[in-house]
């Protein structure tokens, strides 16, 4: 499920790694020893891996050159460990050529990779799949032949970029397509048969490649390379990425606009993933050196929401994101699947502000609204409440100050309910109280159906919250 549920329990594939290449230091692109792209971020337990296609075409050559797809791995999104070629051209016997755009998904303890690969028979681009044990493998083909190719049905154009999404109630869904022809399709709970006809999906607007579904507090989110000239590119050479919205995992689509400009390279491909409590998109550019279009490079940055679920512009860095280590391993941020209470709100700021997955600029920021408690001054609580017992750890809090009454806190304790009172969970590292900044504390864990942030207001103010994050041990 690529949504905040994906963060799936450690698999046995950290067993498997072997003679790995040493951690790169963070800054985009995250590897530049070799050429990588079409980027699919996947994350399992306290790891978030990536992906890629190798470029191996040489300098000056005007076409791409992939035989072979890449696997990075991070435990804070900004230090990446290079785990080397994990499935090629060869995984599949009845291929021919060309590596192009893959994705892994998981499905009861395996995972599948789908793959734009060259088929020996009829026709261009076909889907492959194969299938690990592992998020690093081994691979090997599941299937025998493509899963897709020219003969589907109404399939696209050209069948390249396959995305795989699997909703809350476990249905998987295949998203493809080029040239203009975005294609979806139901799958087998096998994961490498399609369950029903293909559809062309409708509403996303000027779509020419690259689809990657995920959903967020509900909503259904499709990001797409598009190369029009309406606000996308100066250049058809060139592509964005415009993304789009539904209440239903097969649409119809609400076009919404623009999420990640142009880059360097002409290609425009990305993925969208939340990681630790923070959203990320990693794509692809030219920007390593000796870059170009078909020497591309992979990125990661953060993916920032408005309080209406629209998606902000990404800002394109060289610098990466900050490091995000989650307080050293566990599960995801379970705060969205909560129920928000509190002891009290202000009537002009919002209790929705806790768990919206807002990720705030400093702590006046309150384009992802704001909780605050005036006029009360001293010992007010905010709380979590899920629908059965859920184990926590860790839990970071982003302070709201406006500067007009709500103050940073002078104190805060983290309690949780243990069926008839609320006591402080053991063993709890210093609950922070600094603004501009996310404050994580550590405890040892505990299986709980409540947990409460404990805020102790100074003298003359009240206190706020623009994000409140509870993670799962």
């Amino acid at each position: 499920m690529r949504n905040h549920k994906r963060a799936l329990g450690p698999a046995a594939a950290l067993a498997l790694v072997a003679a790995l290449a040493p951690p790169a230091s963070a800054a985009n692109p995250i590897v530049t020893g070799y050429y990588t792209a079409d980027p699919a971020p996947l994350v399992v337990g306290n790891t978030l891996y990536v992906y890629a296609g190798r470029d191996e075409a040489p300098a000056g050559h005007g076409n791409f050159l992939m035989r072979e797809w890449r696997v990075l791995s991070s435990t804070d999104a900004a230090t990446w460990t290079d785990h080397g070629a994990r499935a090629s051209v060869a995984t599949f016997p009845w291929a021919g050529a060309d590596a192009w755009a893959s994705e892994v998904e998981p499905r009861d303890g395996k995972y599948y990779w789908y793959t734009s690969i060259n088929g020996n028979g009829a026709g261009w681009m076909d889907i492959g799949v194969a299938v690990g044990d592992s998020p690093l493998g081994p691979f090997r083909d599941a299937k025998g032949g493509p899963l897709v190719s020219d003969s589907t049905p109404n399939s696209s154009g050209l069948n390249i970029d396959p995305t795989v999404f699997t909703d809350d109630d476990g249905r998987s869904y295949l998203y493809w397509g080029g040239y203009w022809g975005a294609r979806a399709a139901k799958l087998k709970p096998n994961m490498i048969e399609l369950d029903g006809p293909v559809v062309t999906p409708q509403g996303l607007a000027n779509f020419w490649e690259a689809p990657w579904m995920f959903k967020r507090n509900g909503l259904y989110y499709m990001i797409y390379a598009a190369n029009d000239t309406n606000g996308c590119v100066t250049s058809s050479s060139y592509a964005c990425q415009r993304y789009a919205t539904a209440t239903n995992p097969m649409g119809p689509w609400t076009h919404r606009g623009v999420v990640l400009d142009q880059v360097s390279s002409t290609t425009n491909h990305a993925g969208v993933v939340q990681f630790n409590g923070q959203w990320y998109v990693v794509y692809h550019n030219a920007d390593a050196p000796g870059g170009g279009d078909f020497r591309r490079s992979v990125a990661v940055d953060l993916l920032h929401f408005n309080a209406d679920g629209t998606i902000r512009k990404v800002v394109q860095t060289t610098t990466g994101p900050p490091p995000n280590p989650g307080g050293g391993g566990g599960g995801g941020n379970i705060a969205p699947a909560a129920t928000a209470s509190t002891s009290h709100v202000s009537a002009w700021e919002s209790l929705a502000a806790l768990n919206n997955g807002g990720a705030p600029a400093n702590s006046a920021d309150r384009s992802n609204l704001a909780y605050g408690n005036w006029p009360e001054r001293g010992a007010q609580w905010v709380e979590y409440t899920w629908p059965t017992a859920r184990a926590v750890n860790r839990s970071s809090v982003y302070w709201f100050d406006d500067g007009q009454g709500i103050d940073l806190p002078a104190s805060c304790q983290v309690q949780h309910w243990t069926g008839s009172a609320y006591a402080p969970v053991p063993g709890q590292s210093a609950c922070g109280v600094a603004g501009d900044t996310l404050n994580t504390t550590t405890f040892t864990p505990v299986t709980t159906t409540r947990l409460r942030l404990s805020i102790t207001s100074k003298p003359d103010s009240s206190t706020g919250v623009l994000e409140w994050q509870a993670f799962a041990a």
